[in-house]
């Protein structure tokens, strides 16, 4: 199965690196969305619950841009023809896609963190960068389940682009709300705050729970 996950990691990063189309689309995005919430609150900063709410909101629906593609390629090039009938382990693919919408979602929060500090932030978040981190890192693996999830059955149907957010958007809720009140001291105006514990909590067990479901029915999925 390890050889199989490396292998489907290796050509989803190499066809992004060849035709960049998901990272570059969530970039644009969420800097398009912060440019445009500069200009419509009119102040020169924001912070705390504001703050934090504005970019969770944002990495969110660039996390959909993200989940509408995950599958495209095997799905229009009868990729998923082909892995069926290979002789390995079917969540492989899962594992695979999964990764590789953390490692999307981790190269995008990069540059969406630094754009976000410039355009809407004081100097307050940089001491709290490291607590941050471990915010996006927890959260991004709950979103990187759940879109894979998500992606894998809209892809089958037409409306694909509808039912992605359709679906994803609720299930994601306790996702961004738990993260946005974990950022929440970490982006206040006096300075970042001390992260609190049970937020992570809630994002680990949103983690543990998502994670073993999706991984026991992916299987069954991949065979409808």
């Amino acid at each position: 199965m390890r050889r199989a996950v490396s292998a489907l990691i290796r050509k989803d990063v190499r066809l992004e690196l060849r035709s960049p189309e998901s990272v570059p689309a969530m970039v644009l995005f969420s800097l398009s969305t912060f440019v445009l919430f500069h200009f419509a609150l009119d102040q020169k900063e924001v912070s705390g619950g504001l703050a934090s709410g504005i970019l969770w909101v944002t990495l969110l629906f660039a996390a959909i841009l993200g989940i509408n593609r995950l599958f495209v390629a095997e799905r229009e090039e009868g990729g998923f023809d082909g892995f069926l009938l290979a002789p390995v382990d079917r969540t492989a693919l899962f594992v695979a896609k999964a990764t590789v919408l953390f490692v999307f979602l981790a190269a995008v929060e990069v540059f969406v963190v630094a754009a976000f500090a410039i355009l809407l932030l004081g100097p307050s978040p940089w001491p709290g960068l490291p607590s941050l981190a471990l915010v996006f890192l927890l959260a991004d693996v709950g979103l990187a389940v759940i879109g894979t999830l998500v992606a894998a059955l809209a892809v089958q149907t037409r409306a694909r682009d509808l039912l992605v957010p359709l679906l994803a958007l609720p299930l994601s809720v306790p996702l961004v709300i738990a993260g946005a009140r974990a950022c929440d001291p970490l982006l206040a105006a006096d300075g970042a705050g001390a992260l609190e514990g049970r937020w992570l909590l809630v994002l680990g067990l949103y983690d543990l729970v998502f994670g073993l479901l999706a991984y026991a029915i992916f299987d069954f999925l991949l065979e409808e």
